[in-house]
C-alpha cells in the first residue's frame, strides 16, 4: 500500500534532509517543493525580473509556463537534483540571493497555483514524500501522514551556516538569522496558503534532536500510519 507523506515546516528546519532519508528508506519518490519555488526565483533573477527590491510579477506570470522544472537522480551520489529547462541548477538555487527572494516569489498567488497543480500531478499515483510549506494544508489535504517540523530560529540559522561552510561557502550567522526570521514572517502571514500546521499534523520540534533521532521518529510515524491504514 502506497501513501502520500506530507512534510511541512519552517525554513532551514531540516525537513528536506528527513524527507529524503525516509523516501530512500521506504522506496518512495522524494519531491522538494521548496526547490520548485527556488527554481522560479532563480529564473526570475537570471532574467532580471527582480530588481530594486521589486519582483516584476507581470513578466514572471507571462513566462511561468516556460519554466520547466524537473528532478533527476545524480548517479554519482544518488541525490535528487533540480533542473530548469534542461540545466542543473541545484547549487544555484541554494544561494543566499535566492533565499532572500524566494518567500516573496512564493507569496505570489499565480506562482502558488501553478506549482500546486504540478505538485498534485506528481503525486497522483501516491508513493511520494513531499516537503514544503503547504503540502498538508493545500496540496494534499487528504495525505495519510502529515508532519509539521519546527525549531528555534537561532538553531535553524546555525544549521544553515554549518551547511554552507561545509561546502566551502562564506556564511554570516547574523545575515542568515535575519533571512530566516524574514522568511518566517512572510511565510506565515502571506494571504495565499500561509505556512501553518494542518489540524491533523504530527508536530516535531527538532531544536534539540540529532539527525538520527529525527529520522527514527519520522520512520516510526510512517510505520504507525501504514499499520493503521492496513487495518482499515
Amino acid at each position: 500500500m502506497k501513501l502520500i507523506i506530507a512534510i511541512d515546516g519552517y525554513s532551514s528546519c531540516g525537513k528536506s534532509t528527513m524527507a529524503k532519508e525516509l523516501a530512500r528508506r521506504i522506496g518512495y519518490t522524494y519531491i522538494d517543493t521548496g526547490a520548485m519555488y527556488r527554481a522560479v526565483t532563480w529564473y526570475a533573477l537570471q532574467k532580471g525580473w527582480i530588481a530594486n527590491g521589486i519582483v516584476d510579477a507581470v513578466r514572471l506570470q507571462q513566462s511561468l509556463d516556460e519554466i520547466e522544472i524537473t528532478f533527476r537522480v545524480n548517479p554519482q551520489n544518488g541525490r535528487t537534483e533540480t533542473w530548469v529547462n534542461g540545466r542543473n541548477v541545484e547549487q544555484e538555487i541554494r544561494s543566499l540571493e535566492v533565499a532572500k527572494w524566494v518567500s516573496q516569489v512564493a507569496a505570489l498567488s499565480f506562482v502558488r497555483r501553478a506549482l500546486v497543480d504540478r505538485q498534485q500531478a506528481m503525486g497522483k499515483d501516491k508513493g511520494i514524500v513531499m516537503d514544503g510549506r503547504d503540502i498538508g494544508t493545500v496540496v494534499f489535504p487528504d495525505a495519510e501522514l502529515k508532519i509539521f517540523v519546527t525549531a528555534s530560529a537561532e538553531v535553524r540559522a546555525q544549521r544553515r551556516v554549518d551547511e554552507m561552510r561545509e561546502k566551502g561557502e562564506e556564511a554570516s550567522y547574523e545575515a542568515i538569522l535575519e533571512n530566516v526570521r524574514t522568511r518566517d514572517r512572510i511565510d506565515t502571514t502571506r494571504a495565499d496558503s500561509p505556512l501553518k500546521a494542518a489540524g491533523d499534523a504530527r508536530i516535531l520540534d527538532n531544536t534539540h534532536l540529532s539527525l538520527e533521532e529525527q529520522n527514527a521518529w519520522l520512520f516510526e510515524q510512517y510505520q504507525q500510519v501504514l499499520t493503521n491504514c492496513k487495518e482499515v
